[in-house]
Parts: structure tokens; C-alpha cells; sequence
């Protein structure tokens, strides 16, 4: 009896085990961090990163953050949740061809947010940041250029969708910016943007109920001279005296400081 009582008792300690063993493998952090010299087979902690966004953003949970070790290339990603991708001080690298460079397609009450990214489309790639579907994204101090679609798309599917741009220069794609085109109202804010030498148009906001609200912004230089581009009742609102509008474009409308 004695023998099998200790049979049991070890059987159940080795289950436990195995459990424990598992759990880790499993889980999401709060916080991962990506690297240069990283591997996507570690677990994205601070002392074992992983190489690339799309090998950490598997291992984070959501409203979690991904954070850069160190200067490096860390591919496109495509997001499902909300999280936050963010390098401070660092080259953080998303590198493209024929593709999108970050891919969103979360839920409606989600936020994106993506902080220091340096985006290139190399001539060939789609859109930088392209919006399917998200409650709102916040795009802060990136560089988005070389895509032959637009450096910003939204193009979300969830009504009253919103895209923060911050302090972030947009050049040399076809288009800077798209709001709307999905048959929902979508809506973007451009504050202390730089919207530059893009070939088709600065900022495309297209379809009745969408709306860009510029503070602080340049748009100008765009080779069809086409720079603020409204299209099917789409509209936009310029906020206090401080952007500049190259070309005959004007803001519809405007709205002062408070």
C-alpha cells in the first residue's frame, strides 16, 4: 500500500512539474524588448530580446509595450490588439518591400500606439501604416517615407476611428496621408506633421464625414501640387494660424485656439 501511495504522490509531483515547466512557455509579458542582436526563439525579456516586432508582439499581451534595446531593423509587423511599439534614443528600423510596413487590425476599443519608428517602403513597398480596423492609433516622432501607396492610410472599418500624428515627418511616398475610403467616418489629427515631397498628394481625405484637423503642420512640395486633397464631401479643419498649406489649397474651415 505504502508503494502505491508513493507511486501516486510522484505521479502527481511530475504532472505539477510538467505544468510549471509549460506555464512560462505560454504566457505573454506585460513588457518585451527586441534587439539587434536578438532571437525570436528567446523570450523578448530585457536579457534574452527578441530580433524582430512580429516575434515579440506574439509574446505581449495586450495593452502591453514593446520596447528597443538597441539600434537595429525589426521587420513589419501586423497588430490584432492593442499595444504600444516604442524606441527611445534608438534607430528602430521597419523595412518593407511589397508589402505594408505595420499592419492594423484590431478591435474597436483598441489603441495602438507607435513611438520613434523609422518606416521604409524602398520604392516598392504599399502603405507605411496602414489602419483596417482600430478604436485609435498614435503614430509619434516616425519617419514614414518610399511607399507607392500613402505613409498613412486610414482606412479603418470601425466608425469614428481616429489617427494621431505627432511630430512626425511623411515624404517621398505617393500619398502622405488617407482618411477614409471604407464608407465609415474616420478622422485625423496632424499636430507639428511634416507632409513633404510626396508625388500624388500631401493629405487625401476622402468621403462625406471624414475629417483631418491640421495644428502645426507643413504640407506642401507635392509634385502634382495637388498638397491638401478633398474629395467626395471629405473635409478638414485648420487649427489657429500656425500651418502651412503650399499651393492654391485652402482649409475649408477653420478653428481658433482656445
Amino acid at each position: 500500500m505504502r508503494e502505491t501511495l508513493l507511486s501516486i504522490a510522484m505521479l502527481c509531483c511530475s504532472i505539477v512539474a510538467m505544468t510549471l515547466a509549460v506555464a512560462p512557455a505560454n504566457a505573454q509579458a506585460t513588457r518585451t524588448w527586441v534587439s539587434g542582436v536578438g532571437d525570436d526563439a528567446n523570450p523578448c525579456s530585457r536579457t534574452a530580446p527578441c530580433k524582430t516586432f512580429a516575434g515579440a508582439i506574439s509574446k505581449t499581451a495586450p495593452n502591453g509595450e514593446i520596447n528597443v534595446l538597441d539600434p537595429g531593423g525589426f521587420g513589419g509587423v501586423t497588430i490584432t490588439k492593442s499595444i504600444t511599439i516604442s524606441s527611445e534614443g534608438f534607430e528602430a528600423g521597419v523595412l518593407v518591400s511589397g508589402t505594408n510596413g505595420i499592419g492594423i487590425n484590431a478591435g474597436a476599443a483598441d489603441q495602438v500606439r507607435l513611438i520613434g519608428l523609422d518606416i521604409e517602403g524602398l520604392g516598392t513597398g504599399l502603405d507605411g501604416v496602414k489602419v483596417f480596423a482600430a478604436g485609435s492609433v498614435f503614430i509619434i516622432k516616425c519617419r514614414i517615407h518610399h511607399f507607392t501607396g500613402s505613409g498613412v492610410n486610414m482606412n479603418s472599418t470601425v466608425a469614428n476611428s481616429r489617427v494621431v500624428i505627432k511630430d512626425t515627418e511623411i515624404t517621398q511616398n505617393s500619398t502622405g496621408v488617407t482618411v477614409g475610403g471604407n464608407g465609415v467616418a474616420n478622422v485625423a489629427l496632424l499636430t507639428n506633421a511634416f507632409v513633404d515631397t510626396n508625388t500624388t498628394a500631401g493629405l487625401t481625405v476622402n468621403g462625406a464625414g471624414n475629417v483631418a484637423a491640421l495644428e502645426h503642420t507643413f504640407l506642401a512640395n507635392t509634385s502634382t501640387n495637388n498638397n491638401l486633397n478633398l474629395t467626395n464631401g471629405g473635409t478638414a479643419v485648420c487649427i489657429g494660424p500656425s500651418n502651412f498649406i503650399g499651393g492654391a489649397a485652402t482649409c475649408p474651415s477653420a478653428a481658433a485656439y482656445k
